[in-house]
């Protein structure tokens, strides 16, 4: 094909906007693609992380049986691990329904009491007060409404989600070797060298993070339980599974994990018990974030507080709370990626958190211009 520069025409330059435009709009190829595949990509991601979490006790169990056999029975406990987990929470959640109507009644009780303080303290009309009150009620009531037939929703595809789950968990960890052999062959022999690095640092990332989310669900668990129980709140320890899942969502999960225990306390115990709970709930997350997380899950890929809240809003706005759970670690292994492939640095970067990884990162480069200078 001759050149086009060589024999006098003027050789195109796209510019840097329409490049830029075709990377937005594959973006939005790409999420609106993942967004009409969630039932399918979902459950593989969850198996994905699941695999990497079994594959270290896969690899014991195979020293002594056939591997097959000791993928299934991996697979088989964790999934029953799950199955107990889930009917806890229902069967305690079953028993709270029953206390429903009483707290539903409370809470109004406490709207009236609230209605005719607003209306001494603001000398407000009381048909503004109930006017207030009434279109509080009817928000609440059309999101209601939408969060019921979303939480019915969610119920239904939890059907297909733990069926799905099992199936691509085991296969995962049986066709391991040959989605490895695949990867690897997708690159150069050049590349090998860092591939392989990648593929380690990401599964080693991975599995210590997950491993370290359990052992802090498991602390945080216990911690909240106590403190409710020393306080006197009801449904102690289904408020205190509740509360330790939801903290595995970053900032987010923690309003939500504090808010529903306070409102619990309120309505049957008092204002004093709710602020009782707002403190022990500060007090857990300060030990939480302080002392739990640096010590127990000891992950080595720090995310920044930006990035962990953007990276769990999109996953809630794509997949929901699934997405939510899903996000920090797809980041921390895109992390991994962006660090150790050439040209991405600046992703890794700015996905670290300032007073670790970017700190360090700006050290090596530093010490890295200072040796070229120093050949130079």
């Amino acid at each position: 094909m001759p050149d086009k520069a060589a024999n006098g025409q003027r050789q195109v330059i796209q510019p840097q906007y329409h490049k830029l435009s075709m990377i937005m709009l594959g973006l939005v190829a790409f999420f609106y693609a993942l967004s009409i595949t969630q039932s399918i990509v979902v459950p593989l991601l969850f198996a994905l992380l699941l695999a990497m979490l079994l594959n270290p006790l896969v690899n014991l169990l195979a020293r002594g049986i056939n591997r097959v056999v000791a993928i299934g029975i991996v697979v088989m406990v964790a999934m029953l691990a799950l199955v107990g987990l889930g009917y806890f929470i229902v069967s305690q959640a079953a028993h709270f329904a029953e206390t429903l109507p009483e707290l539903k009644q409370r809470l109004i009780e406490m709207g009236a009491d609230a209605g005719k303080w607003a209306q001494q303290a603001f000398n407000m009309k009381r048909g503004e007060v109930n006017d207030a009150v009434e279109k509080m009620k009817d928000q609440g009531m059309a999101q209601g409404g939408s969060f019921v037939g979303k939480t019915l929703t969610t119920v239904g595809s939890l059907f297909g989600f733990f069926f799905l789950l099992p199936v691509f968990t085991f296969l995962l960890l049986l066709y391991k070797r040959l989605l490895i052999a695949f990867i690897t062959a997708l690159f150069p022999l050049k590349n090998q060298e860092v591939l392989s690095d990648v593929l380690a640092q990401a599964k080693g990332v991975v599995q210590r993070y997950l491993v370290g989310l359990l052992f802090e669900a498991g602390i945080v668990t216990a911690l909240n339980w106590a403190g409710l129980m020393i306080i006197g709140v009801e449904y102690a320890l289904l408020l205190a599974v509740i509360g330790a899942l939801l903290n595995l969502i970053p900032y987010i999960g923690m309003i939500i994990a504090t808010t529903l225990p306070m409102v619990i306390a309120l309505a049957t115990l008092g204002p004093s018990a709710a602020l009782w709970v707002l403190a022990l709930y500060v007090f857990i997350q300060f030990l939480d974030n302080n002392f739990i997380v640096p010590k127990v899950v000891a992950s080595r890929v720090e995310l920044n507080a930006l990035v962990s809240i953007i990276v769990v809003m999109i996953g809630g706005a794509l997949w929901g709370i699934p997405g939510m759970f899903l996000a920090v670690p797809l980041t921390a292994m895109l992390k991994v990626i962006f660090d150790r492939v050439p040209g991405l640095e600046p992703f890794g970067l700015v996905l670290a958190d300032e007073d670790s990884e970017a700190r360090r990162a700006i050290f090596r480069l530093k010490a890295l211009e200072k040796l070229r200078a120093a050949r130079h």
